[in-house]
């Protein structure tokens, strides 16, 4: 593809700046060819039309893809042009805060100026091992590189530092070579390394200043080239110096100093010792004040002055040659004080007895007026004669100060070879790897000598890198069989050859030094004349005669010529040098003597610098007057032999370049300069590495990473199987011009810009997938939203809805609800309202009728009682006025009768008398008839009704009569009530009477008690308001006050809780501190031991030369040798026997305390035995007074008497015998003829030893036969004692009588013997039942004691219950049964544990006693005649039954102890016991033959066993410590052995577990409590080894496995890798994948359980190998930037979870293992988090808990996409990160520490295995050994 296609809208370029250097911009437009203007847009979002130059027509350089910026390689970058270099470089160094970067075989290095947290041990080693282009660029990486080439190649290696001043060259050169001291592993045997970092101090203070680009700026270039042996560990080093800056010391520019030894010694100057110095403040010297800042900030120069002379000290230079030193320092800072007078304008003085002068001559020893006159003076010497000139004052000052300098110089160059000879070594050099710290192409406003040497050999150094570079390019081609084209670079063989060639710049300076009338302008026409006009790189300035211009492969130089010519003449008076040889200063000639030896002499210009060799090559051969001739070489002439020679020992090694960038001259931290940069870019050669490389094929891929990152480009058919083929199919598709890429045998090369199209390809492809997946999903996503949506629409209208309808439905409910309540309640009020009204009313009626009634009583009484009289009255008024009216009446009617009668009559009269009058009246007459009629009918009718109602009537009256009748009478018998109810209700209204008067009385009463009860309620409610008011104020007290205690209490608790955690936390750190303190100590004790014992072999080996018939010492001395080293570690309380190999001097003291405590033993015994002596004489003197007594019976009692004279015999010989072996061996130990006699297999030891072994059993024997004859004594005695009691007389008197009967004497012996067992058995039962029965009563009066008190208390309580309410004494009395039945249950279990003790302590006992009864029988059997067994009397001994079990003990003899080690320990193979027998067998085979050694009483065979068997473990361990079976298995076996100690050690506290059988196998005589601290002790450091081995095994997977190996396909990306992964720096290694570490640990954990090690010892080191596996990830994932990306986060994950998974399966998620991942998962977490708003940053600070600071920056700094479409971690947010963080205090230790082993604990773990049931195979061959 075409350049310009690739310009493009959208394509962004760089384009030159002034103020940036390079500024990005993206175009606006394609471009076309023939288009003269670019329309871009800068980031700033102006608009910008660029020309193009139309010349050339070049178009601005193309910027890389985002996702290549930021590479650690800048060969990686697809266009490799400058501004793409210095962008990379920026983008590492201010965002990620990476100061290293590689570019190619280069690595750029950027000071911080700030003191970074990567160069600690622990950096050191992660890079230890690690192939180059495996980690990120560091100084470590370029020194490892370095030393494995040296160590693979056998070829001497450089590192060639370089750079401005304050660059940083020179800590870099200091790290490098700490680095080397710290890998090279010579730090065990000598201090060399420290002296080659001790000779830094030294050589800044003589050698550095300050300047105004660098406090500490170094003057010279050095070469220190450091010696390595065979073995590759330092062994001493060598120091070259070149052009020390000697101006300085007579002259500083403003804000500079002079070199820092002056101000060091100026500071210093109030020690006692620097008195005599007679110094003062720095501002009072010439030659320090001139820079106007004699002080640094942060630098206290006193202070660097006790380094300096610690350096020195270190390096061996003794105290009198410092205080020379520092005298001549002194003295040079005096002669700069030094003043001269003008006397004319020729010559000058100096003032007399001048104090500046006077003290110099003091401090150098010579004379003042010598001195002083040379000064003023100097000699010129002609061909005949001599003269004696004065010069002028200006000549005088620079006389001085050049004597001044050459002092300084011979000074410097005495140091530098003293330093050498300390670092020099005796042991031959195999090898070397120099480091080169020199200074860098420089350029200043003016430039002078010093300026042009500088570049000068900055030119030889670049023609050296360039070809070196050019050589690599073309070995990388021919190697790959890539077509060789010839690559253009920039050769400055044209510069250099016009500095150096003949009639070049040099060789025109020299020829005119020598001419007499010389100076620098005629130098100057010189040049012109020769070189002006006829070489390219060589020009003279427009304005200026006296100066030239160099063209630098870096930049055009401007050299000024004036001082030239003096500065390469290094003008130093004969006369003053001659002076100060004179000196009585001893070590002041010494600095002139080696004028002469040198190669290059060391002598320099007055204001130049000198160039300084090593003196080690032969000095050539000459005639006398060469001496001469060298010493007047010119300081040009010298510094080009040494930069030859350099260039000579360059060529020779392989080169290793480290180029130092100052990012700005102020100093600033992480603030980069663009302009600054660019120049030194330029000058260091970084962008002539890239030029080439871009010349030629810069990116490279193999096919499988190509393949792997453009996979998306390819279809499937055109995947084949071969890789090679795929990718090239792939290519001829993709690029058209094959001129673009080839092919070679392993990797493709592509040309500039070729991989940043194969990357826009790559990226459109995935772009449009993204946009068709992003399209797809968003479809589906939308769907799905929609879906959720109409869903969650229905179903929200559905609730809403139901809800609506079950609010009204609620409300309907609650409104009919109400109505009903209101219906009821209205009814409830007017039905209240209606029952108070009608109780008023009734009430009111009650009264009102009542009084009515009353009334109307009274009233019907009146009436009554009225009627009755009106009655009689009105009955006589009526009866009398009725007989009046009857007359009166009956009289009228008569009268009107009359009346009437007499008028009808009349009338009738007249109407018969006229006929009409009939005629009418007969008409009406017949109505009248018929209705008359008619009413007859009718009145019949109603006649008959009435009849019929009349009957009815009748009956009903009848009735109702029988009613009233019935009425009647119960009417009288209610009037009879009444008037009993009436006498009644007159009581009751008086009854009433009364009562109401007492109501009156009583209302009275209520209403004063009413009104007083109303006064006192309303005083309550007064007082009871206010009380509640108070109340409440107290209340709310209260609850502020509960408020407040709560609080206080929550945070006592809180606090005590953190404080009780916190300490917690503390104690168990510093337990654990402590336990890792003390195993650290143990480790580092048993790596002296290895070290100790490999010493003392190669001792053996050199000094003890086997001689012919020299034979081998026996095994038993070497474990002799080995219990004596041992007996060393632990502390035994008492002497114990040690035999060792030692010389016979040291045997002697062993031996001697050996004879003082067996001698001290034999005094016991002796002692022992004198008792039992007076014993039976006393006894003796009982019986023969016994027998006097018993003269009567002489033949009863005469063979019991002559068994006891028999004993007493024995007993006595036996004395004899023990005496006589005490006096035998005596006379053993007391031999002093030979120190042979008390050694460990002697006459004298053995006879020793087989003594005390036969006293001991001895003793034994006759301590059970004098308490057997004790016993026998005291029954004869109470026997022969006359009996008061008459029963016994006369049981006596009977057996006399029977006696005198019995006429054998061995019947009357077996009768009284028989009488006396049973007076004795008699005897003994009625003590016995004597004795219990005192102990009933004694229990008895105990129990009635306890019962009294019992009662007591009892009654006191029942007292003290009685006056208790009932609820509360049933409490109490529960509450004392409880009290006395736990109190009843502690007795009862203190008892039971006594008696367990008694019965165990019996049982013992009892054990022993069988033993040594049944050894007595034996014996007493051998030693007695036939004839006395007859005659003997039997005596009743329990005879104990010999049992069959097994005792779980193993017995073997004494010289079998070796041949049970080698074959149970040294010779055992793990694989076949653990895989056949039961685990830990070894262990308890040793446990039981130790036990075994125990029940023998036999300490020294218990201590030998053991000493053997700790030994022995450590020999094989040292032997096959590299075997994790090995190790396994012997730790499971240590912890077995430690356990069985423990458990059987009679100890409670490891007895909980036991069986009785068990307890019954518990140790007897010696407490090995101090061996089970040294099995720990041993433990530990298998342990330690163990995890040694797990960590050597599993370190080559880790990275692989964790980081490396994609164990999700295509998830990770391949990106460019650039030239850093070489061929040299590749190891073929195999591929190990996740797979292969859970596979490992598979087999560890395997081992582990096969060899029965415990659980707990388990679980700890898999949580150790969990550690070493997520601290050596995260170690590497913190210093490779192309692992931290998401997609490796993603990785990571899902490795941890298998290692989580494989936990769960084993069942150790309890272990403590998956917390030591957490450090590893949050890393991951955190790569795979968004890391953009402050919301992201409070989240990743909450979720990184387990990260430091400095990790979690270190991350965000090192993330980097792996695709366009992830983005970067801005700078701002990694601010806010740091800003949030700032308050957590961690360590500030970047990586964590790969190598910490975890303190191990052994937890007791008691074995269940009876001891009895092991079976002992065959297959060890252990048949010498028995079971007991």
């Amino acid at each position: 593809m075409a350049a310009s296609e690739l310009y493009t809208k959208f394509a962004r370029v760089w384009i030159p700046d002034p103020e940036e250097v390079w500024k990005s911009a993206e175009l606006l437009k394609d471009y076309k060819p023939g288009d003269k203007v670019l329309l871009l847009q800068l980031e700033d979002g102006k608009d910008l039309e660029y020309r193009l130059d139309p010349k050339t027509k070049e178009l601005p350089h193309l910027r890389n893809p985002d996702i290549l910026v930021g590479e650690n390689d800048l060969t990686a970058l697809s266009y490799l042009h400058e501004p793409a270099v210095l962008h990379n470089l920026r983008v590492r160094f201010i965002d990620s805060k990476l100061i290293y970067t590689y570019c190619g075989i280069v690595l750029v290095a950027i000071n911080p100026y700030e003191q970074l947290p990567i160069y600690g041990e622990d950096i050191i080693n992660a890079y230890s091992g690690q192939n180059m282009g495996d980690m990120d660029p560091h100084i470590f990486a370029v020194a490892e590189e370095a030393y494995k080439q040296m160590a693979r190649d056998e070829r001497n290696q450089s590192i060639i530092v370089s750079g401005e001043s304050g660059a940083g060259k020179t800590v870099s050169a200091k790290y490098a070579m700490r680095y080397f001291a710290t890998v090279s592993g010579s730090a065990s045997e000598a201090n060399v390394e420290e002296k080659v970092l001790a000779s830094n101090p030294i050589m800044e203070s003589i050698g550095n200043a300050k300047t105004t680009r660098n406090d500490n700026s170094s003057r010279f270039g050095k070469y220190i080239e450091i010696g390595f042996d065979k073995r590759y560990r330092i062994i001493g080093a060598n120091m070259r110096t070149y052009l020390l800056e000697k101006s300085r010391v007579v002259f500083q520019a403003e804000e500079e100093r002079n070199y820092h030894i002056f101000y060091q010694l100026c500071a210093s100057a109030d020690l006692s010792e620097f008195k005599v110095l007679r110094l003062g403040d720095a501002n009072n010297f010439h030659y320090t004040n001139q820079g106007g800042s004699p002080v640094i900030e942060g630098v206290d120069d006193a202070k660097e002055m006790a380094h300096t002379r610690q350096a020195c000290t270190l390096l061996g230079i003794s105290e009198s040659h410092q205080m020379g030193i520092f005298r001549i320092l002194a003295g040079i800072l005096h002669l700069g004080n030094v003043v001269f007078m003008s006397r004319d304008s020729d010559s000058c003085t100096i003032p007399p007895k001048h104090e500046p002068l006077s003290i110099f001559c003091d401090l150098m020893g010579v004379d003042f007026e010598e001195l002083c006159h040379w000064l003023c003076h100097r000699k010129l010497a002609t061909a005949t004669e001599t003269y004696i000139k004065p010069i002028s004052k200006l000549q005088a000052t620079n006389a001085r100060d050049a004597l001044a300098k050459h002092i300084y110089a011979k000074l410097f160059n005495w140091i530098v070879d003293h330093v050498n000879q300390a670092l020099h070594s005796a042991v031959k050099q195999h090898s070397f790897i120099g480091v080169l710290d020199i200074y860098g192409f420089e350029t200043f406003e003016i430039n002078s000598f010093e300026q042009f040497c500088i570049n000068y050999a900055n030119e030889k150094l670049q023609q050296q890198f360039n070809m070196h570079v050019f050589k690599l390019e073309q070995e990388e081609y021919m190697k790959e069989q890539i077509p060789w084209t010839l690559i253009d670079f920039y050769d400055n063989q044209p510069c250099i050859n016009l500095i150096e060639s003949k009639l070049g710049i040099l060789d025109l300076l020299d020829e005119e030094c020598k001419m007499p009338k010389g100076t620098d302008d005629t130098w100057a026409q010189k040049l012109y004349n020769t070189h002006l006009n006829k070489c390219a790189l060589f020009e003279k300035p427009r304005l200026s005669n006296k100066a030239f211009i160099i063209q630098h492969f870096a930049d055009k130089v401007e050299y000024q010529c004036e001082g030239f010519l003096e500065k390469n003449k290094d003008t130093v008076f004969e006369e003053q040098i001659k002076v100060l040889k004179s000196s009585k200063f001893k070590m002041l000639p010494e600095l002139f003597q080696d004028d002469e030896k040198a190669i290059s002499p060391t002598s320099a210009t007055s204001s130049g610098r000198t160039p300084l060799t090593r003196t080690l090559s032969k000095p050539t051969k000459g005639r006398p007057g060469q001496t001469a001739k060298e010493h007047k070489k010119t300081v040009g002439h010298q510094f080009r032999n040494s930069l030859h020679l350099l260039m000579e020992t360059l060529n020779a090694t392989t080169p290793h370049y480290v180029r130092c960038i100052k990012p700005n001259d102020f100093k600033f931290p992480f603030t980069f300069d663009e302009k600054r940069a660019v120049q030194q870019l330029r000058a260091c050669g970084v962008l002539e590495t890239i030029r080439i490389s871009a010349a030629g094929f810069p990116s490279r891929w193999t096919y499988q990473e190509f393949f792997s990152r453009y996979r998306v480009l390819m279809k499937q058919k055109d995947v084949l199987s071969d890789r090679k083929q795929t990718c090239k199919n792939v290519l001829e598709k993709l690029i058209v011009d094959k001129d673009k890429y080839q092919f070679g045998k392993t990797k493709i090369f592509f040309r500039a810009g070729q991989v940043a199209y194969l990357e826009k390809l790559r990226a459109d492809k995935l772009r449009a997938a993204c946009i068709r997946i992003q399209k797809t999903i968003r479809g589906w996503l939308l769907r799905k939203k929609y879906l959720r949506m109409r869903k969650a629409a229905i179903t929200v209208q559905r609730y809403v809805r139901g809800h609506q309808a079950r609010c009204y439905a609620k409300f309907l409910r609650r409104t009919k609800a109400a109505t009903i309540i209101q219906k009821y309640w209205r009814m409830y009020v007017a039905r209240r309202r209606y029952k108070i009204t009608r109780t008023a009313t009734i009430v009111l009626q009650s009264y009102l009728r009542g009084y009515l009634a009353r009334n109307r009583y009274h009233k019907i009484l009146r009436e009554h009682k009225a009627v009755i009289i009106q009655k009689w009255v009105r009955g006589w008024l009526a009866r009398t006025c009725y007989r009046r009216s009857i007359h009166a009446i009956i009289y009228l009617q008569c009268c009107f009768r009359r009346m009437m009668a007499k008028r009808e009559l009349k009338k009738l009269k007249i109407e018969a008398r006229s006929v009409e009058r009939y005629k009418k009246l007969h008409i009406g007459m017949e109505n009248k008839i018929m209705q008359l009629q008619r009413k007859v009918d009718e009145q019949n009718k109603d006649y008959k009704c009435l009849m019929e109602k009349l009957t009815n009537l009748e009956g009903i009256y009848n009735s109702e009569t029988e009613k009233l009748r019935s009425d009647l009478e119960r009417l009288q018998l209610s009037e009879e009530e009444a008037k009993i109810a009436t006498g009644r209700v007159l009581s009751l209204q008086e009854e009433i009477a009364k009562l109401r008067k007492d109501l009156e009385q009583t209302q009275s009463e209520k209403k004063s008690i009413e009104e007083h009860a109303d006064r006192y309620k309303q005083e309550t409610e007064q007082l009871v308001s206010n009380l509640k008011e108070e109340n409440t104020l107290l209340k709310q007290e209260k609850e502020v006050l509960n408020h407040r205690i709560v609080e206080q209490a929550k945070e006592m608790t809180e606090t005590m809780e953190k404080k009780l955690v916190e300490e917690t936390k503390q104690l168990e750190l510093d337990l654990n501190d402590e336990r890792l303190r003390y195993q650290n100590l143990l480790n580092e004790f048993s790596r002296l031991e290895e070290r100790y014992d490999d010493l003392k072999e190669e001792m053996t080996l050199m000094v003890n030369v086997p001689k012919p018939g020299h034979k081998r010492t026996d095994s038993t001395h070497s474990s002799n040798e080995s219990e004596y080293t041992f007996s060393s570690e632990i502390a035994e309380t008492e002497d114990i026997p040690s035999r060792t190999e030692e010389p016979s001097e040291k045997k002697v003291p062993l031996d001697m305390s050996l004879f003082l405590k067996l001698q001290k033993r034999v005094t016991e015994l002796e002692q022992e035995k004198q008792v039992m002596q007076d014993e039976l004489d006393r006894k003796e003197e009982q019986v023969l007074r016994s027998k006097a007594k018993e003269e009567e019976r002489p033949q009863i009692r005469g063979a019991e008497l002559e068994y006891e004279s028999l004993k007493r015999q024995e007993l006595e010989s036996e004395n004899k015998k023990l005496k006589n072996e005490l006096n035998e061996l005596r006379k053993a130990l007391s031999e002093k003829s030979a120190p042979e006699v008390t050694a460990p297999g002697a006459p004298a030891y053995r006879v020793l030893m087989e003594q005390l072994t036969s006293v001991s059993e001895e003793l034994d024997v006759r301590k059970e036969e004098v308490l057997i004859l004790r016993s026998q004594l005291v029954s004869q005695k109470e026997a022969i004692q006359p009996k008061d009691d008459k029963n016994t007389m006369t049981d006596s008197t009977i057996l006399l009588e029977d006696v005198q009967k019995m006429k054998d004497k061995g019947e009357i012996a077996q009768a009284y013997i028989g009488l006396k067992e049973t007076n004795r058995l008699l005897e003994s039962q009625l003590q016995s039942q004597k004795r219990s029965h005192e102990n009933e009563a004694e229990a008895l009066r105990g129990e009635i004691q306890s019962l009294k008190e019992e009662n007591n208390r009892q009654q006191q309580l029942l007292a003290q219950n009685l006056q208790l309410p009932p609820e509360a004494r049933i409490e109490a009395s529960l509450q004392h049964e409880i009290t006395r039945l736990t109190n009843e249950n502690l007795d009862l279990m203190e008892q039971l544990e006594k008696q367990d003790k008694t019965v165990r302590k019996l049982k013992k006992q009892l054990k022993v006693f069988a033993k040594k009864i049944g050894e007595l029988e034996v014996g007493q059997m051998e030693n007695i005649s036939p004839g006395q067994i007859i005659d003997e009397p039997i005596r009743p001994v329990n005879i104990p039954r010999k049992e069959k079990d097994f005792q779980g003990m193993l017995e073997y003899k004494k010289e079998d102890e070796q041949k049970l080690v080698k074959n149970l320990i040294l010779e055992l193979k793990p694989r076949g016991v653990a895989v056949n027998l039961i685990p830990g067998l070894p262990a308890y085979i040793l446990f039981m033959c130790v036990r075994h050694a125990d029940y023998l009483n036999d300490d020294q065979k218990v201590r030998s066993l053991l000493t053997s068997t700790i030994n022995s473990i450590k020999k094989v361990l040292k032997k096959r410590g590299d075997d994790f079976e090995t190790v396994s298995f012997w730790l499971s076996n240590t912890c077995r052995f430690l356990h069985c100690l423990k458990q059987y050690s009679g100890e409670e506290g490891f007895m909980k577990h036991n069986t009785s059988r068990q307890n019954e196998h518990c140790l007897t005589n010696f407490d090995l409590a101090e061996y089970r601290q040294v099995l720990s002790d041993l433990a530990i450091q298998i342990y330690q080894q163990l995890v040694r081995v797990l960590e050597n095994i599993l370190q080559p997977m880790i990275v692989s496995g964790m980081l490396e190996h994609e164990t999700i396909q295509g998830v990770s990306g391949v990106k460019p890798t650039g030239l850093r992964k070489r061929t040299s720096s590749i190891a073929d290694e195999g591929t190990y994948t996740l797979d292969s570490i859970l596979r490992q640990l598979n087999s560890f954990h395997s081992v582990m359980c096969q060899h029965g090690m415990d659980p707990e010892l388990i679980k700890q080191v898999v949580k150790q190998m969990f550690y070493i596996v997520g601290a050596v990830t995260l170690n590497n994932l913190l210093l490779r930037k192309d692992m931290c990306s998401w997609s490796k986060g993603m990785q990571i994950r899902y490795n941890v979870s298998q290692l989580e998974e494989w936990l769960r399966d084993k069942n150790l998620m309890n272990s403590g293992a998956k917390e030591t991942l957490e450090p590893l998962i949050q890393a991951a977490q955190l790569l795979q988090v968004k890391k953009k708003t402050d919301d992201d940053a409070e989240a990743i600070c909450s979720m990184c808990n387990a990260l430091t600071t400095a990790q979690i920056v270190k991350v965000l700094n090192l993330y980097t996409p792996v695709n366009e479409f992830e983005e970067r971690v801005s700078v701002s947010f990694i601010r806010t990160i740091q800003m949030r963080l700032r308050d957590r205090k961690d360590s500030p230790q970047l990586l964590m520490d790969a190598k910490h082993i975890f303190p191990v604990t052994f937890p007791f773990n008691p074995s269940s295995l009876a001891l009895e049931t092991i079976q002992i195979p065959a297959s060890l061959g252990l048949g010498f050994i028995s079971r007991v």
